[in-house]
């Protein structure tokens, strides 16, 4: 990344009062905090990048081997979108529905933000929470199980 176009994101973020800007072209990234621990900028060349990404791929060989073993059988509800999941509709209310619980076909399971929509996931088969594979406020990929309901 060409240092004069870093020079002028930096400059961008403290015309604007924003606290932190990432930027990512191609396999270049830059990561300007307006309040870091460290240091004003931090420039990520692709080498490190390609080192987490061998660490991911040694940790989802693993949780294959333990998960089917763990996981019942029923009706997997996956998610429909990448977001963050949230087991009730605010942190002090109890939760949508627990392990045990009855469901019917339409009822709130949970709710995923994406972008600041919030987002209900429904029932789409009636029966018993058999497992509920996330936690709370966990972060949730597309096409992730969600529920088991059987």
């Amino acid at each position: 990344m060409d240092i004069r176009k870093v020079k002028k994101l930096i400059e961008l973020v403290e015309e604007s009062g924003v606290a932190e800007l990432e930027i990512t072209e191609g396999e270049e990234s830059v990561r300007i905090c307006r309040y870091p621990s460290s240091m004003p900028a931090t420039i990520t060349a692709p080498a490190p990048v390609a080192a987490p990404s061998v660490h991911a791929a040694e940790l989802p060989a693993a949780q294959p081997e333990a998960a089917p073993a763990a996981e019942p059988e029923g009706h997997k509800v996956t998610a429909p979108m990448v977001g963050t999941y949230y087991a009730a509709p605010s942190p002090t209310a109890e939760p949508f529905v627990q392990v045990g619980d009855e469901v019917q076909v339409g009822d709130t399971l949970c709710v995923i933000e994406a972008m600041k929509m919030m987002n209900q996931i429904e029932a789409e088969v009636a029966g018993r929470i058999k497992a509920i594979q996330v936690e709370n406020a966990e972060p949730v990929e597309f096409d992730q199980v969600l529920f088991v309901i059987a």
